[in-house]
Order: structure tokens, then sequence, then C-alpha cells
């Protein structure tokens, strides 16, 4: 895939270009320091993909999207997190945090590959469709919006029809039942501990016996939850040598 980095911040384009030469898929034909330059270099060379920064001086990513008759793929890639939602109305790919994860970008890279399937000869495994612990997720409660990185959740807890989602000092509240969310996750990672409980076993500080065969398990955070007994023998085996 021919592709565009599109950065104002020279290191920034040397860093990711740096990180984009295991990736055999990828050639970086050009970089940019802003979207007067890019514009010419799209011409030019007619890109598969940008890896485009959102905040330049003059113009933004946005805008170049905008003078485009014809837009490749995008990922934008910003210090930024509140732009996320915008990125994706604009039908970008995915949206990266600076400094760039390397097992990100990766993922990223994966879904421009996915994005060039046919779906007819798409295939489908165990694993394939889960959220990894290092995607990131929109959350929205009200008139409040996050880009979190599933790494950052905690715990999730049922409400019903809905999810609260503990990361950091937020919680918010979201319209999605535990049992459609656990088909979502890797259970490498996210460990069903009961009916009400969805956890990150890297959150878990403290494990102890409980009653009638089950398990305690503290979180980092000083949350106590308990494992059923039913789910306490799977947990042993999951995190068992």
């Amino acid at each position: 895939m021919k592709t565009i980095i599109i950065d104002d911040e020279r290191l920034a384009r040397k860093e990711l270009c740096k990180l984009l030469e295991r990736f055999n898929e990828i050639e970086v034909v050009d970089m940019c320091a802003n979207v007067e330059e890019a514009i010419v270099s799209i011409e030019k060379n007619d890109p598969d993909l940008l890896f485009l920064d959102i905040n330049m001086p003059e113009k933004s990513g946005f805008d170049l999207l905008l003078e485009l008759e014809t837009a490749p793929k995008v990922i934008f890639v910003t210090a930024y997190d509140e732009y996320a939602i915008k990125a994706f109305e604009v039908n970008a790919l995915d949206y990266l945090l600076k400094p760039v994860d390397s097992e990100r970008l990766e993922a990223a890279i994966d879904r421009v590959s996915e994005a060039d399937m046919p779906a007819s000869i798409m295939t489908v495994n165990s694993e394939e469709g889960l959220l990894r612990i290092t995607d990131q997720i929109f959350l929205k409660d009200g008139e409040k919006c996050w880009f979190v990185k599933l790494s950052d959740v905690r715990l999730f807890e049922s409400h019903g029809n809905y999810v609260r989602v503990y990361f950091n000092d937020h919680k918010p509240l979201i319209l999605k039942s535990l049992n459609k969310l656990n088909e979502k996750l890797d259970p490498k990672h996210f460990f069903r501990a009961n009916r009400k409980y969805i956890v990150n076993l890297t959150s878990v500080e403290k494990i102890e016996n409980w009653f009638n065969g089950g398990l305690q398990l503290t979180l980092v955070d000083g949350r106590k939850i308990e494992v059923s007994r039913r789910q306490a023998s799977k947990f042993k085996d999951l995190m068992s040598l």
C-alpha cells in the first residue's frame, strides 16, 4: 500500500516511518509537513493510505480531507483524543494516539488490510472479531464521550440492559448487556467472574479462597469481586501454569 505520512512535527514523521519499516505491505512514498504539501503529494503519488495528523499550522487534517475529491484510506495519528468521534464520522479506519504504540499500529494496519478484502472471501475463526486488550473503544454517557484503551478498563458491571464501565476515575453507563459484551472481549484478558461482573485480569491484585468453593478478587482500586464456584474452577484453569 502506497502510504504518505502527514505531520507538522519532523521527529514524529521520522518515528512513524521507522515503525512502519517492519510492515512489508506498507511503502512510505512521501512525508509531508502540512496540508499544502500533502495535496501536491497525493496528486502526484496517488496513495492508498494516509497517516494523518489533525492539529497542524494553518489547516488541519480534517481540512485536508475536505479539499480532496477522492480521499485514500485514513488513519489519524494525534496527541489528542477529543477528535476521535469526528475522525470516525469522516470514515477514518483508526485513530492512534501519540506516542504510537507498536501493537496498536499493527492492529490499525490489520484493519486496513481487512477493509481491502471482499466480504465474500473473508474468513472467520474463533479469535477474529474479538476486542483486543490493545484496542480502543468509544464510550458515550449523555453528553460525555471518551476514547478509552481497553487495557485501562478495570471492570464491567451489569445493570440490566446497561453496563457500567470502570476506568481511571470514570464509570459511565452504556446501553449494552453484559452477555453481549462478554462475547466481544478477549477471554485471555477479561474474565466473567459472575452474572454481574467482567474483570480485567491485569487489574487483579489479590486472590483469596471464598465461601462454598468460590474466590474473592481484590482489584487495584480496592474493589472486591466474588467469583462464583462454577467460575472459580474456570479461573483456576485459566490462571494455572
